[in-house]
């Protein structure tokens, strides 16, 4: 399954990336799921992504750690408060 990855504010101020395609393995099915392959990038990405603090999104709806993630389906990673 290939999704869109997108980061804003502080996330992607420390990723260094606004956003990106990702092939997911057959086993991601949750935004949750997403985030934790995600940290398995190791370094910023773990600290980034595992902070307590994280919104996430799914076709720019706000996401639970539990919504399903679809083919080509959107999530977004920000801080609790961002900016204009």
């Amino acid at each position: 399954m290939k999704i869109r990855l997108r980061y804003f504010a502080r996330v992607r101020e420390k990723l260094g990336l606004a956003e990106e395609w990702v092939t997911l393995p057959d086993d991601i099915r949750t935004v949750d799921d997403v985030r934790l392959f995600l940290m398995k990038r190791g370094g910023v990405w773990s600290e980034v992504l595992s902070a307590g603090q994280l919104k996430m999104a799914c076709q720019l709806q706000m996401a639970q750690p539990d919504t399903k993630v679809t083919e080509g389906c959107e999530i977004a990673f920000f801080p609790p408060v961002t900016g204009g």
